[in-house]
C-alpha cells in the first residue's frame, strides 16, 4: 500500500481516538479476538468492532480468521514512519492509566492461553507420539532438516521410487539414485522430470556394484536396502568404493528379528541385522568412527525395530600393518 499525505492525515484522524489508540496499543505484539479485546478493554462488542473496521479500512489493522474467529493485529505492511507515529502517540496520549489496566488484562489473557496449551500437553504427555498428530510425517521432518545438509554428493543406493533421492535433491548437489529394479528407475525419473528436479540421477545397477566411479560420493546411503543384499559386506565396501575420502556412511535398516513372513511379503533377503554382525562388516569394508543408533522401536507386532548406523571412510588411504 502507498502512504501519501491523504494516508498519513488519515491515520492521525484515526489516532486521535482514545479507544482506537488503546486497541492500537494491545494489537502492538499480539493478534487478539473480539472477545478478548472486550475484555482486554473492558468494553462491549458493538463499539469494539466499530473502531475495529474503522482501523481495518485506514490499513492500520488487518483481520485473519481462524476457524469461527477472526484476530486482529498490526498491519504488515505498515511504513516505518507510520509506525513511528503510533509509537510516539501511544508515549504523549496521557492515557497511562487505561493503558495500564488494558495491559493487566492483557496479561491475564495471555496467562490463559498458555495455561490452555500447557494443560493440553500435559493431558497427552506420554502418548503424543502414538497416534495421530496433524503435519506430522516422515517428509515434514526431512524438509525440516534439509537444511542441515551440505551440499554434497549424494548415492542413494536401492532408492525404490526415490522419494529419498529427490527429497535430498532439493538441497544436494547432486543425488545419484540407483535401484535393481527398471520399474523403479523408470517412475524416479518421471517423478523427477514431474517436479523439475535436475540434479537427480537415477541409475540402473546393484547395490553391491553399483555403477558409480570411486572416489566421487560425499554421502553413501542404503535405506532399509541392506536386508535385500545377497552380500551385505559386498554392498558396504561398495559404498567404501565410491566414497570420497572422509566420506561419510548411512545406513538405515531393521534389526535383528524373527519374523520369516518378511521373505516372502517384502522379499527381505535378511532378517535384519544384529550390532555386532555389522559393525564388523563395516570394519573389514574399511569404515572407521563407526557409530550404531537404535531409532525406533514399534509398539505392533511384530514390533520391528530399526537402527541408525553412520561410518566414515579414512580421509587418506590407511598405512599398510608393519611387517
Amino acid at each position: 500500500m502507498y502512504w501519501g499525505m491523504a494516508q498519513w492525515l488519515e491515520s492521525l484522524r484515526l489516532l486521535a481516538d482514545p479507544t482506537r489508540l488503546r486497541l492500537m496499543a494491545v494489537l502492538s505484539r499480539n493478534r487478539l479476538s473480539v472477545a478478548e479485546l472486550q475484555e482486554a478493554l473492558g468494553m462491549g462488542q458493538s463499539r469494539i468492532s466499530t473502531h475495529l473496521g474503522l482501523l481495518r479500512k485506514g490499513g492500520l489493522l488487518q483481520d485473519r480468521r481462524e476457524g469461527k474467529n477472526i484476530f486482529y493485529g498490526w498491519a504488515t505492511d505498515l511504513p516505518a514512519s507510520t509506525v513511528s507515529l503510533i509509537e510516539s502517540t501511544l508515549a504523549h496520549a496521557g492515557l497511562s492509566a487505561e493503558l495500564r489496566r488494558d495491559r493487566e488484562n492483557l496479561a491475564a489473557i495471555l496467562r490463559r492461553r498458555r495455561a490452555q496449551t500447557e494443560a493440553y500437553f500435559n493431558s497427552v504427555a506420554g502418548r503424543m507420539g502414538k497416534g495421530y498428530c496433524p503435519g506430522r510425517s516422515w517428509r515434514g521432518v526431512a524438509h525440516l532438516f534439509l537444511g542441515f545438509v551440505p551440499r554434497v554428493v549424494v548415492a542413494d543406493l536401492g532408492a525404490g521410487e526415490g522419494d529419498l533421492s529427490r527429497l535430498l535433491a532439493h538441497r544436494c548437489q547432486r543425488v545419484i539414485a540407483v535401484d535393481l529394479s527398471a520399474k523403479m528407475v523408470a517412475f524416479g525419473k518421471r517423478q523427477a522430470r514431474a517436479l523439475g528436479l535436475k540434479n537427480v540421477d537415477y541409475r540402473q545397477g546393484d547395490i553391491e556394484d553399483p555403477p558409480i566411479d570411486d572416489a566421487s560420493v560425499d554421502v553413501a546411503i542404503l535405506s532399509q536396502a541392506l536386508h535385500h543384499a545377497a552380500d551385505p559386506g559386498a554392498a558396504l565396501c561398495a559404498c567404501h568404493r565410491i566414497l570420497r575420502p572422509g566420506g561419510r556412511l548411512v545406513v538405515l535398516d531393521l534389526k535383528q528379528h524373527q519374523f520369516d513372513a518378511a521373505r516372502e511379503l517384502y522379499s527381505d533377503t535378511w532378517l535384519g541385522f544384529r550390532e555386532a554382525e555389522l559393525v564388523r562388516w563395516v570394519t573389514v569394508a574399511g569404515f572407521i568412527d563407526v557409530d550404531f543408533q537404535t531409532v525406533e522401536r514399534e509398539q505392533k507386532p511384530p514390533h520391528f525395530q530399526s537402527f541408525v548406523l553412520t561410518a566414515a571412510k579414512p580421509p587418506h588411504p590407511l598405512a599398510p600393518p608393519a611387517a
